[in-house]
């Protein structure tokens, strides 16, 4: 008979992370909703210390904050925030998708329309939860043949620093034929080698998602 192994503390850890990681972009946790030890420790069946050390790794990413005699809240950012976080995501990714394009492969475009069907399939079924997460896949299916992996690292935080606002800008705006059109073109200008071309293209892509959000939010407020 097979001995089952115990479960390494760090697996834990990394499953508790994910697990928070995913509630929290999917909308179930709100922005400054407090996330308390006791109650996720007893929620999942573990004892505070995966908890509390995913809790760090969460904050670290950016996703929560926490403040003495509060604890652990779901990060709030502001427009300004946002805003600023889009257009570090602008800078960063045209750059990375330049140097990725004449390294690509037939297998990269092929990952990225396959996302890109799934991310159709989504926006047609109002299916909001996954919207981030395709979006973000597409895209670092996109720059993955430029091995950069630190700055791969680095926009991914960004993705989920924005995947709330993601899902915001496309539901409230409603560009979803929009988005999709884009990412087609996007993914059409790599498949043509047209690195300048789909590096101009992407920065619009990303920096005109704001203007709508902003817009947006603008308009809500003078309601």
């Amino acid at each position: 008979m097979t001995t089952m192994q115990p479960i390494k503390r760090q697996t834990l850890t990394s499953a508790v992370t994910e697990s928070l990681r995913q509630r929290i972009l999917s909308g179930e946790f709100a922005d400054g909703q407090q996330l308390r030890q006791e109650a996720l420790s007893n929620e999942y069946g573990v004892s505070r210390v995966p908890v509390r050390e995913a809790l760090r790794q969460l904050e670290a990413e950016g996703l929560i904050q926490i403040i003495d005699h509060k604890g652990a809240l779901v990060s709030k950012l502001s427009l300004d925030d946002v805003l600023e976080l889009l257009e570090i995501r602008a800078m960063l990714e045209s750059e990375l998708l330049r140097a990725a394009i004449p390294c690509q492969v037939a297998a990269d475009h092929d990952a990225a329309e396959a996302t890109l069907r799934e991310f159709e399939q989504a926006l047609t079924s109002n299916d909001i939860r996954h919207w981030g997460e395709l979006n973000s896949r597409f895209h670092l299916a996109l720059y993955r043949a430029a091995k950069r992996p630190n700055t791969l690292a680095l926009i991914e935080q960004l993705h989920n620093k924005t995947d709330r606002y993601t899902r915001m800008q496309i539901l409230f705006t409603r560009t979803m034929e929009r988005a999709h059109e884009e990412h087609s073109k996007l993914l059409d200008l790599c498949r043509k080698g047209a690195a300048d071309e789909a590096a101009d293209f992407l920065r619009f892509h990303i920096l005109s998602a704001g203007h709508a959000l902003e817009a947006y939010l603008q308009t809500q407020e003078r309601r």
